[in-house]
């Protein structure tokens, strides 16, 4: 047996720890194998959805995509998909949209979904809404086992009187000891009012506990006067893409 020198007894490769955004990364190009040629496609909004902007544009250039119609859910991602050369247009031109790929900000068990805690929930709630299949991409740290568990559930709401809707916001929820807080853009108490691409406000819902049904939980904020949408998106996603450390999993409806 030969005898082995201190310079070969080098440690094992660690295994590789992938970032967050690579994750994201990962789900959105797996989603973005969905997408065939002549489809209208709702772009959603979001640090993982830019992903599938990206490589959407990447195949359109290359020729492996053609006729491709981008209806985008914000205003920042138009712009994105303008210097990316995608073709735009709106739901009043095609009202059925083929597939909408996007982000969120939870999935529970149920696939059920919070989104807006980037500020575009109305116009993803609209489009996504009118597709014939939702693909979500999230990374496996959105995972979570009710809606509301990992931080703020958003609504959107009319700028006039909106110190009146948001303590009528929370008292809905006070059995879940919810706390509302108008969003900002520096988060802070004194900062400048967030501004939606709908010229809106936007009332952050803090909840201590499981809302319980969710459907009921939609129907009695809707209802409030002075409420535009809200980011719970019930029943919509019909595919979700999770991105882990040990891979990709597809959950369907």
């Amino acid at each position: 047996m030969l005898p082995i020198e201190s310079g070969d007894m080098s440690p094992p490769p660690s295994p590789l720890i992938l970032t967050q955004d690579e994750l994201k990364k990962i789900a959105a190009y797996k989603a973005v194998e969905f997408v065939q040629s002549g489809m209208v496609l709702g772009l959603g909004t979001g640090s993982t959805a830019k992903h599938a902007v990206d490589r959407i544009a990447d195949l359109l250039h290359q020729g492996k995509l053609m006729n491709i119609i981008g209806i985008p859910t914000s205003k920042k991602t138009h712009q994105q998909a303008v210097s990316l050369g995608i073709p735009l247009s709106d739901l009043d031109s095609h009202p059925i949209v083929d597939l909408a790929i996007d982000g969120a900000d939870e999935v529970d068990s149920n696939l059920n979904l919070v989104k807006g805690r980037g500020g575009s929930l109305l116009r993803e709630k609209m489009i996504e809404s009118a597709c014939k299949k939702f693909i979500v991409i999230v990374d496996e740290s959105k995972l979570v086992p009710h809606v509301g568990a990992s931080g703020a559930m958003p609504v959107e709401v009319v700028p006039f009187c909106w110190k009146f809707t948001q303590d009528r916001l929370q008292g809905l929820f006070d059995y879940a000891g919810c706390v509302a807080k108008l969003r900002s853009n520096n988060g802070g108490e004194d900062g400048e009012i967030f501004v939606t691409d709908n010229g809106n406000y936007i009332v952050d819902l803090f909840f201590k506990k499981d809302v319980g049904d969710l459907k009921i939980a939609s129907d009695a904020i809707l209802r409030l006067a002075g409420v535009v949408e809200h980011g719970m998106f019930l029943d919509m996603a019909t595919t979700v893409i999770v991105a882990g450390e040990l891979g990709i999993t597809i959950k369907n409806k």
